[in-house]
């Protein structure tokens, strides 16, 4: 073998152990670089997942939020649709009472809420056509002159006296103690 081609050789091998070198250290980092994505991508899609069990149960926990309180919703609106139903059967009930037990409401409501003054009290139509004869001495009494003049109500009475009005008629009467009745109705009926 002559110099040359040992220098050659010597050359060839040097740089075949230097291009192993090259690809080893290459190897060797992309080895590094893939270790580290691989666990830096481990690390990412575990943090997603935990962010993903988070926002689900988040998620979760709104729905059933949402979905209780729509539930309340719908059992308090039940609940004063039946005590709406308690007042309006109250009304139905005494408008439908026998004329003795409805004057006899209509005496007790006159002794309670006739003042001390003089005044009137007028009746609707159809309470003017069936008045008691003895009414009158309980409006007497309770110094009420009984008017001829029918008022505009279903049942019960206005008192007047002079420039003054007090309707006590049957659904003003329910109206002005719905609120005071209404969470003594929902006691009875809910408990």
């Amino acid at each position: 073998m002559s110099g040359l081609d040992k220098i050659l050789e010597h050359i060839s091998r040097e740089a075949r152990d230097e291009a192993d070198r090259i690809i080893a250290e290459a190897r060797e980092d992309s080895e590094r670089l893939l270790s580290s994505g691989k666990a830096e991508a481990d690390s990412m899609a575990q943090a997603i997942a935990r962010q993903s069990e988070t926002d689900v149960a988040a998620a979760v926990k709104r729905i059933q939020s949402t979905s209780q309180l729509k539930e309340k919703r719908i059992i308090l609106q039940a609940k004063q649709e039946q005590i709406e139903g308690v007042f309006e059967n109250a009304l139905s009930d005494l408008k439908a009472l026998d004329d003795q037990a409805y004057f006899d409401v209509i005496r007790k409501m006159i002794v309670r809420y006739a003042t001390k003054e003089e005044g009137t009290i007028r009746f609707s139509a159809k309470d003017l056509s069936r008045l008691p004869e003895d009414l009158a001495e309980t409006a007497k009494e309770n110094r009420l002159e009984i008017s001829k003049e029918a008022a505009d109500i279903a049942g019960g009475f206005i008192l007047t006296y002079g420039d003054i009005e007090e309707n006590c008629s049957f659904e003003v009467l329910i109206e002005t103690s719905r609120e005071a009745l209404q969470d003594m109705v929902g006691q009875l009926l809910f408990g």
